[in-house]
């Protein structure tokens, strides 16, 4: 797909991985929707510097688990732009608990992020699906993680509701063929987001050694392997993993 001139929505796009997407996409001449949640301030610094590049940029604040708000951004979306080409789901939520201790893992933290790490895409995903297929076209990409593919990371949820992403992934290649193709990319340990600073600093400091490549992950690899997915007329259902060879 010729990615010039598309238009994009990304949540959670004021997040240390979403800056990264949204500006590689405006390199690549794609206008972008910055969801938020609430740092408005972010959002709109953010559009001044994907307008820099030349391309349309919006804030637009929504919660991705209330359907109603995401109705609403996508309408604006294409109100504005007249169509939606590219959907990044990126919003999440995480809170490091340890595996044993099921006690602090209450019924509402698993609720809060299965919600928006899963339930959030999803709803998403069925907002954006009816104009992607009128326009015989669409690129939906899902940021997973490497704790979906293996039990272990911040939290059991976390791990859970990646996990599900992953078959989400797959499940609606299966559902939105031909027009739509529908992949997830799967990072392991970045520094600079949102995730990496629920966890501890213990492990943080020891990321980088227990990875094959010596290296935590580049927030610039992920944004261009996306780059990549969007372009590509061959690929669906798939999850890159990119963890510098941890798992």
């Amino acid at each position: 797909m010729d990615l010039n001139g598309c238009t994009a929505i990304v949540t959670g796009g004021t997040g240390g991985l979403g800056q990264v997407i949204c500006k590689a996409l405006a390199s690549h001449g794609v206008n972008v929707v910055v969801n938020y949640a609430e740092s408005k301030q972010k959002a709109d610094s953010i559009v001044e510097e994907l307008i820099a590049f030349g391309v349309r940029a919006l804030a637009i604040q929504a919660d991705v688990t209330n359907q109603d708000s995401v109705k609403k951004m996508v309408d604006q979306t294409l109100s504005v732009f007249g169509s939606v080409d590219i959907l990044v789901n990126d919003a999440a939520f995480n809170k490091e608990v340890q595996f044993s201790d099921l006690d602090s893992l209450t019924l509402d933290l698993w609720n809060h992020i299965i919600n928006i790490n899963l339930t959030g895409p999803f709803i998403c995903i069925k907002a954006v699906v009816p104009a992607m297929i009128s326009q015989g076209k669409g690129r939906i990409i899902n940021i997973s993680s490497g704790a979906g593919l293996l039990p272990r990371g911040s939290s059991i949820a976390y791990g859970v509701s990646k996990a599900g992403m992953i078959h989400l992934t797959k499940c609606m290649s299966v559902a939105l063929a031909p027009s739509v193709s529908v992949n997830s990319i799967a990072p392991g340990f970045m520094e600079g987001t949102r995730m990496s600073a629920n966890w501890s600093a213990q492990y943080a400091a020891g990321a980088a050694d227990r990875t094959l490549l010596k290296r935590i992950v580049s927030k610039a690899d992920v944004s261009e392997q996306l780059i990549t997915l969007c372009r590509s007329d061959s690929i669906t259902g798939q999850t890159i993993l990119m963890d510098s060879g941890r798992l």
